[in-house]
């Protein structure tokens, strides 16, 4: 049975296939990842991409039969495949093409360089309708989702949080079921991998997925899918004269015709075509991205007052304007700056009660505090994210102004002369990830941080190294005892007793651990595997005087990899010896990297 697309279905036909115990089989095919595990969990065989060879002997068996490829057509030959990228439907199709073609290096060469535009039109689109029945079957709600993955250029490594943002400023995703826009969007994704339609391209640290990517067919389709149904419309270096789509992607904006209906700009232009653009009346903006060359003109931006998602990098010269506040519909704000001077955000900022995302990578940007005079405070209860920040000042009015944020990034935070203002982290009952990087601060001052119990990713960065830096033993215990943690990071710091022992209990749910710099560091001291269950990733930078890594952590069933940078050579030796009892012990290849 192939290509089957709901249980439904299945259900339907089963009775006229009973079960009569004489060995007899049921093939079934389908695209649909969670289908395949709904009809039987044990007998599933994943399909996978070709690899190079593979797919070099089935063009050759399609193209040429039992015969051998021409020698001259060989490298042209494989160059062919190699952009097929491992899908079997586009090597035969193009394969098929081939075997009634000329055996010309011509004929070829003219083949490869318009190879996407021959297997979508080719035997009267035959691969572009198999592609499209995917496309046909997906629900309502994941239809715009898919097809905005077309805006992206080919082979481009979506940042899967930046999608997912960017779904929610486009107005994709509807609450549902009291559950959160970020939630669904999750869930959105999680769909289009399952029905192999979004591809994994990285994963984090704890096994999330990072980027993504999508096959260039099924981003054909989604180019072909979009000018259908005017859904947006990529401009080239021949812009028309009207344009009527409300999402646009520009390469280019000289010599454009009006933009005024336009709700979306993708910008890859110059700075010219940049300013030219937004001497238009874009005041019905929603989602403006220009990360692709710097704006000086940052308060043009700031009249994008019907903005949901502004993504822009900015001159050493911009400026913000105190009139931000206009900007009430925003949700995302992402400033790249590439200045060595800070890039100061007015205090009319607080006021933006719908942002969701506040993220400054690059240089960091100087957020200051809001104003303690206020009459009307805004509480920012969407807020989520505050990513790079530099000078914000942990107080009571901020905790209260931000109580929701799930991601917080402060770097170079100088605590001198404010010693309890890290100690309010404990007022963000639903942190997820806490990034701080810390400067000028006391050996005692880090061990008096309360993290709250909410916090699954912990990077702390302390810059004071000195024998009066923070004190890693007495900070260890305490981050240990954090319920949810799945990531730790600690860069610099001094362990002033030369130990650190883990106790039972500690480090529950730690899948990734990383220890960069760390001073003094001689003996780690694992006494039992339980104390790390679900480590899968240890990562230790420059631990020159560790003695060795416990062969316990050996133990641990779930340890995936060893990564060692300039470590002592009794660390790398007891990595080496904790590898080969791993393979010995239990037939299993643990992975181990030493620079």
């Amino acid at each position: 049975m192939d290509d089957m697309w709901s249980i439904e279905a299945w259900e339907k036909m089963k009775f006229f296939f009973p079960d009569n115990h004489n060995g007899s089989r049921i093939i079934v095919t389908t695209r649909l990842s969670d289908l395949s595990s709904q009809l039987n969990e044990s007998c599933i065989v994943g399909m996978k991409f070709l690899d190079e060879a593979s797919s070099w002997d089935l063009f050759r068996m399609t193209v040429f039969g039992k015969e051998s490829c021409p020698i001259e057509l060989e490298m042209i030959g494989k160059s062919i495949v190699a952009n097929c990228k491992g899908l079997p439907l586009s090597i035969a199709t193009i394969g098929g093409l081939l075997a009634k073609s000329e055996r010309t290096k011509k004929c070829w060469e003219h083949i490869e360089q318009n190879l996407n535009s021959i297997v979508i039109n080719t035997n009267d689109g035959f691969c572009l309708k198999i592609l499209r029945m995917s496309y046909i079957y997906l629900p309502n709600y994941l239809k715009p989702c898919f097809l905005y993955m077309g805006v992206f250029k080919e082979d481009y490594r979506i940042r899967v949080s930046v999608l997912k943002k960017l779904w929610v400023s486009e107005g994709f995703l509807k609450p549902r079921s009291g559950k959160c826009l970020e939630t669904l969007a999750r869930e959105y994704f999680k769909e289009l991998v399952d029905r192999n339609l979004v591809l994994v391209d990285e994963l984090g640290s704890t096994g999330n997925v990072k980027y993504c990517k999508i096959h260039d067919l099924l981003r054909d389709l989604c180019l072909k899918e979009a000018e259908m149904e005017r859904f947006y419309h990529v401009i080239g270096d021949d812009p028309p004269a009207n344009i009527s789509e409300r999402r646009v992607v520009l390469k280019t904006a000289g010599l454009l015709g009006s933009l005024s209906q336009t709700r979306s700009i993708i910008c890859k232009c110059n700075e010219a075509s940049l300013k030219f653009l937004l001497s238009q009346d874009l005041r019905l903006l929603r989602t403006f991205i220009a990360c692709f060359s710097d704006i000086y003109f940052l308060e043009k931006v700031i009249e994008l007052v019907n903005s949901r998602y502004l993504a822009i990098s900015v001159h050493h010269e911009s400026r913000f304007s105190s009139s931000i506040d206009l900007l009430w519909n925003l949700q995302t704000l992402i400033i790249r700056s590439s200045s060595m001077n800070d890039l100061h955000v007015p205090h009319e900022i607080w006021k933006l009660h719908q942002l969701r995302h506040l993220e400054f990578p690059g240089d960091e940007l100087f957020l200051p505090n809001p104003p303690s005079d206020d009459v009307d405070i805004v509480i920012m209860e969407n807020l989520q994210t505050l990513k790079r920040v530099k000078g914000l000042r942990l107080n009571e009015e901020v905790v209260k102004r931000i109580p929701n944020v799930k991601k917080l990034n402060l770097t170079n935070y100088s605590v001198k002369g404010r010693e309890n203002c890290l100690s309010y982290l404990q007022c963000f009952s639903k942190l997820e990830s806490l990034i701080c990087s810390i400067l000028y601060q006391s050996g005692d001052f880090l061990p008096r941080i309360n993290f709250p119990n909410s916090i699954k990713k912990l990077i702390v960065v302390d810059y004071y190294i000195t024998e009066f830096g923070a004190k890693l033993e007495d900070i260890l215990p305490k981050i240990g005892s954090l319920p949810l943690l799945e990531k730790l990071v600690l860069k610099y710091g001094v362990f002033q007793t030369g130990k650190w022992e883990t106790i039972e209990g500690q480090f529950q749910k730690l899948k990734f651990l990383r220890l960069l710099f760390c001073k003094g560091l001689v003996n780690w001291i694992v006494s039992d595997s339980s104390h790390f269950p679900l480590l899968q990733r240890l990562c230790l930078h420059n631990l020159s005087e560790l003695e060795e890594i416990p062969s316990e952590v050996g133990e641990i069933t779930t340890l995936k990899s060893i990564l060692l940078y300039r470590c002592s050579e009794a660390a790398v030796a007891s990595a080496k010896k904790i590898v080969e009892e791993r393979e010995d012990l239990y037939g299993e290849q643990l992975d181990l990297c030493v620079v």
